[in-house]
């Protein structure tokens, strides 16, 4: 089993390339395949109407799941679906094995309904920590990686966050109202304010990868599942953005956060999203 951080980093710049394939292949293979294509019984209800599982969703798990296995030899693998189908596979990513967090189609929803903004989101992790990610738009055929320390990039070009422009409104992404309970919605209100332009979130890979690009200002998610944040999550931090909940400590991965949280293009910005929250909640 790989354990030590060295190793896992060589890990990286040895196979880095064969992730991007592997992630680039269970696209081709299993999801471009059934977008705008999906019968009927391949779409299902995992806890309600809005929580939608697809077999491009499970057989694009399947296939990273083995793949990536194979590629690193004593890690595991923490998939959506999987989680689903035996939730104590969850606590992985709080082992001491490296684990890969995986969503094979990150924005259901859209995916089903013909819309292309979904993507396939992949994160190596170890102990907690995210060190490595990749965020696969195929429609557009966007692809962001992001290395802790080395930055981010997207399609080989670097990611710069940015700063909010001067006296603009801040452009947050906030979770869906059907994603929300009675207590997150009022911590969201607080957005609802001067000089703020808050709307519903699309897929949450793309919206990180959105404030990466410098397109979006935050984010405030009120949720914490790993496969929808670790990749995003360090994508924007090797961007030069942040991310704090709502106790302003920084985002774990592993679970037991002040919700809802926030990602954005700097520190302060997160702060003050951050501060809008509390007022509200």
């Amino acid at each position: 089993m790989i354990e030590e951080m060295e190793t896992i980093e060589e890990f990286l710049a040895q196979h880095s390339a064969d992730v991007e394939e592997a992630v680039r292949k269970a696209a081709a293979a299993e999801i471009m395949p059934r977008f705008r294509s999906l019968a009927a019984h391949e779409v299902d209800q995992k806890s309600g109407p809005h929580d939608l599982v697809t077999d491009a969703d499970r057989l694009a798990e399947q296939y990273l799941t083995e793949t990536l296995g194979d590629l690193l030899p004593g890690s595991v693998v923490v998939g959506e679906e999987a989680v689903h189908a035996n939730p104590a596979t969850y606590d992985a990513i709080r082992g001491d094995a490296p684990v890969w967090i995986v969503d094979p189609v990150d924005g259901t929803r859209q995916f089903v309904h013909g819309d292309p903004g979904f993507c396939t989101l992949v994160t190596l992790a170890h102990r907690g920590v995210p060190l490595a990610s990749w965020t696969y738009a195929p429609v557009p055929d966007q692809f962001a990686t992001a290395v802790r320390g080395q930055g981010a990039y997207l399609n080989g070009e670097r990611l710069t966050a940015g700063s909010p422009a001067p006296g603009a409104d801040l452009r947050i992404a906030h979770s869906h109202p059907d994603y929300t309970t009675d207590e997150q919605k009022r911590a969201l209100l607080g957005l609802r304010t001067e000089s703020v332009a808050p709307r519903p979130c699309g897929s949450a890979g793309l919206e990180y990868l959105a404030i990466a690009r410098g397109e979006l200002d935050a984010t405030a998610f009120s949720w914490e599942a790993a496969w929808d944040h670790a990749a995003g999550i360090l994508l924007v931090e090797e961007a030069g953005g942040a991310h704090r909940t709502l106790t302003g400590e920084p985002f774990r991965i592993t679970g037991g956060n002040a919700l809802p949280f926030t990602a954005a293009r700097d520190e302060e910005t997160a702060r003050r999203v951050v501060e809008l929250l509390n007022k509200a909640a």
